[in-house]
């Protein structure tokens, strides 16, 4: 029944799109901030595609050789038909024929054939006319692709090359690799990638097939199929193979676009991962999220930049007030890049209403600047709602506080002994933080994290705890360590836990002894793709997949050749920026401490500065990078004739004022850093030593909300350590913390006084927290068969009356063992008998 709606639907859907109806289409490559467009293929394989592209059209129309089968031998009486003249029966019968002549032994005939293949999977974009007709025919072509078995031919054609040794040691021995090296791996890849990016999307009109087809893919990317480890992991050997230097030769960009798009089709992306967040919330008992922290986000705007270079000298020449107020608006002509990627356009609190020329923007201080904002500050409405003693206040304002872009999380109350008003949401440790302070003032001594006794407290401590209770904020983590130190305790009366076999937990286990090496193989390739990075000699070759075989010779070439080089790193960083993003989100939902294993590994193998060090560049030059051709990108290169290029336009580039790109990959980097170090104050303390507050700051010179937010919350985090003077000087900095950046219950963050700020403690943290780690992975996946918890025979008789298998060579030797042995060994029967 499922077969035929699918071939009523195809027959349906393959008919041409009009431009007019098809903008969700046309608009796949156009799409926001988290959506990556379609496979972009590298300059040069997007040339060698086209000058074939004939050849490919040509062997699609006529196949030489005879066809087999009495489908294809009708089939065959269809050449010089296009393909998308053609019945889908017809369609059907011609992608079996290919795919039966992908089983030959001939690698130049599987190539030709797998050619074809891809050239099926692009959209026949031969016979469109329009972008439109070329993203259709691409979807409905891998969909036909995929029912006709394709991706299980490609991936057994893909474990024969990466186990080809000869390709391998070939590689090895090379001085130099090109291009040409791994044209049989890029074209399967392309292929696989093709496969999964289509199938991924949905579309609401979709047919029921095509539904059905979608989740049997994903099932096989996600669970072992015929004995055979997930695709992920096959594709995370290939990176681990890449890095150690036995098969250099590998397409790796090409490998973690993949890798990424499989993790996102079969563990979900972030509107899913936000879902289950909700789903599983509801069964755990919690109450329900009361916003969606990104799309908080996507409401809030941009600030103006603080000044970054300010220091105590220059505060100190700073010009007095009065010759301030004249040059208030002095910071407009500075910003005008970033206005672009403001994309509310809404008024900024930061700016004033005059407008100043360059040179007054050159001449100003960081001082004058930071003063100034500082002034603007003033004319605005307070941050602070005023005191809930007022009849008057509505309901709608105690509900949302004006000036924060957060919605709280519990309604306000009122602390009585201190008049404080809650509006942020709590921790366990914030109530025990509180019942500390309390205990010490009025008894002086402590419980420990003993949160139910009160003895000896006043009356109005009581109604402050009961307030704190009622309001608390538990998360998912919370309860999962709760839950494992409990089954740790009593691991005979709780019984062996049950672990459902979800998409996640199947990746988990599967990357669980090689994880080291996946994570230090994937920032050995994000260290060689970043810009700050320089060529060493013992780095790894990431340009093995865009250098050609022969080096340009003239400077359009060389500058063709750049580009391309420079977009390569931007989408491998993109790549990297992405995956570990998802993976970290994913893992901490599945089971923290799976969250914990991953980022531990990930800061001992020096995430966090090499994250630093990306940052330490002028941020808003690679925002706004032209890295990229946009007359050589797909499709618009199969559609339109290739107009000649010359260097003026290749400097010019395009009339995008920033890349998406490399924006998306900033914010991943940023969010992987918050992840990394969110309460964790030796990782805190990392960020202090490797002086990054000047780093981040010169980040919040890109004009976006997304990434000013995780920056601010970088800083926020070790504004205690950084001292009196540097949040004297950076007082704007401070501003758009308290204004953007949710704050908790005795979040004391902009003073120095906080009780977890202990340095004696930063490595029995870590220390602990590996031992929990170790022991959650000890108890869930090793279950070796002699376990302490085992049954023990005590009957001397049942033990003595087992029969052991013995081998075959204790028979022959056992009268030599007793002669040995036994006989021949004199024997004190008195001295015996006395000791015993």
């Amino acid at each position: 029944m499922a077969t035929a709606t699918a071939t009523a639907a195809a027959k349906g859907s393959r008919r041409r799109p009009r431009a007019g109806k098809c903008s969700e289409a046309s608009g796949g490559s156009q799409r926001a901030l988290w959506t990556a467009p379609l496979w972009n293929l590298s300059m040069e394989t997007q040339m060698g595609t086209q000058q074939s592209c004939q050849n490919c059209i040509a062997t699609l129309k006529t196949w030489n050789s005879p066809l087999t089968g009495g489908a294809l031998k009708k089939i065959s009486r269809l050449k010089g038909k296009e393909w998308l003249e053609l019945e889908e029966d017809a369609q059907k019968a011609y992608v079996m024929g290919l795919l039966d002549r992908l089983e030959v032994v001939s690698r130049e005939r599987r190539l030709k054939v797998a050619r074809a293949v891809l050239y099926l999977a692009q959209g026949t974009f031969g016979e469109c006319d329009s972008e439109v007709d070329v993203l259709h025919w691409s979807r409905y072509n891998c969909f036909l692709l995929y029912q006709m078995g394709t991706f299980s031919a490609f991936l057994e054609l893909l474990h024969m090359e990466i186990d080809n040794s000869q390709a391998c040691s070939s590689a090895v021995r090379k001085p130099a690799i090109s291009i040409a090296d791994s044209t049989e791996l890029r074209v399967l890849l392309s292929v696989l990638y093709l496969l999964v990016e289509n199938i991924r999307l949905e579309r609401e009109t979709d047919s029921c097939g095509w539904r059905t087809a979608r989740e049997t893919f994903r099932t096989e990317l996600s669970f072992s199929m015929h004995n055979e480890e997930p695709f992920a992991l096959l594709l995370f050997s290939m990176v681990t193979k890449f890095c150690s230097g036995l098969a250099p030769h590998f397409p790796i960009k090409k490998v973690l676009l993949l890798l990424w798009k499989v993790v996102m089709f079969t563990l979900g992306g972030f509107e899913h991962l936000q879902a289950l967040k909700v789903q599983k919330r509801a069964e755990l008992g919690l109450p329900p999220l009361a916003e969606d922290s990104i799309q908080v986000v996507k409401s809030m705007r941009a600030a103006s930049p603080p000044s970054y270079t300010l220091d105590l000298g220059e505060s100190q020449l700073a010009p007095p007030p009065s010759k301030l107020r004249g040059r208030r608006g002095s910071r407009r002509q500075l910003l005008t890049k970033q206005d672009s990627l403001d994309i509310y356009n809404e008024r900024d609190l930061f700016k004033t209403e005059e407008p100043a020329t360059e040179e007054e923007e050159e001449s100003a201080g960081d001082g004058e600047r930071t003063l100034d904002g500082e002034l603007d500050l003033l004319e605005q409405d307070p941050l602070v709602p005023p005191p809930l003693s007022q009849a008057t206040l509505s309901a709608e304002r105690v509900a949302f506080p004006k000036g924060l872009p957060w919605a709280p999380k519990v309604r306000f109350a009122f602390l009585s002994f201190f008049g404080v008003h809650l509006h942020r949401p709590l921790r366990q440790k914030d109530i025990e933080h509180f019942l500390e302070l309390s205990r010490n003032k009025f008894i002086g001594f402590t419980l420990g994290q003993d949160t139910d006794t009160l003895v000896g407290l006043p009356r109005p401590i009581h109604e402050s705890v009961k307030t704190l209770k009622q309001h608390k904020y538990v998360s998912i983590a919370d309860v999962q360590i709760k839950n494992e130190e409990e089954l740790e305790k009593c691991p005979m009366s709780l019984g062996e836990e049950v672990v459902p076999e979800t998409p996640c937990e199947i990746l988990y286990q599967g990357m669980l002894y090689s994880l080291p090496q996946y994570m230090i193989a994937l920032l050995k390739i994000l260290l060689a793709a970043a810009p700050t990075s320089k060529a060493k000699t013992d780095s790894i070759n990431i340009l093995a997949d865009v250098l050609p075989e022969e080096m340009p010779v003239t400077v359009l070439q060389s500058m063709k050749l750049g580009i391309d080089v420079n977009r390569h790193k931007e989408i491998i960083v993109k790549s990297i920026s992405a995956l570990l993003l998802l993976l970290l989100k994913h893992f901490k939902l599945n089971h923290i401490y799976q969250f914990e294993y991953v980022s531990q590994h990930l800061v001992f193998a020096n995430c966090i500065p090499l994250i630093l060090k990306f940052f330490n560049q002028n941020i808003l030059s690679y925002i706004t990078a032209k890295n990229s051709i946009s007359v050589l990108d797909y499709p618009c290169c199969t559609i339109q004739d290739l107009p000649e290029l010359t260097t003026e336009s290749l400097e010019a580039g395009d009339n995008n004022q920033f890349c998406w790109r490399n924006l998306f990959s900033c914010i991943n980097l940023l969010r992987l850093l918050n992840k990394l170090t969110k309460w964790k104050h030796s990782r805190t303390m990392m960020l202090v030593v490797f002086k990054s507050a000047p780093i981040l700051k010169r980040a919040l010179k890109v004009k976006q909300a997304m990434l000013q937010l995780y920056v601010l919350k970088l800083l926020k985090i070790q504004t205690k350590y950084l001292g009196r003077q540097w949040r004297k000087s950076n007082m704007k900095t401070m501003s758009a913390i308290y204004q953007k950046v949710r704050h908790r219950m005795n979040d004391d963050w902009a003073y120095g006084n906080d009780i977890d700020a202990r340095p004696w403690d930063f490595q029995a943290e870590e220390c602990t927290l590996r031992a929990n780690i170790e022991a959650f992975n000890s108890r869930r996946y090793d279950r070796p068969q002699d376990s302490e918890f085992s049954p023990v025979d005590n009957c001397l008789q049942s033990v003595l009356g087992q029969r052991l298998d013995l081998p075959e060579d204790f028979h022959c030797s056992y009268e030599i063992w007793l002669e040995r042995e036994v006989f021949s060994q004199p024997i004190c029967w008195e001295e015996l008998l006395q000791n015993h």
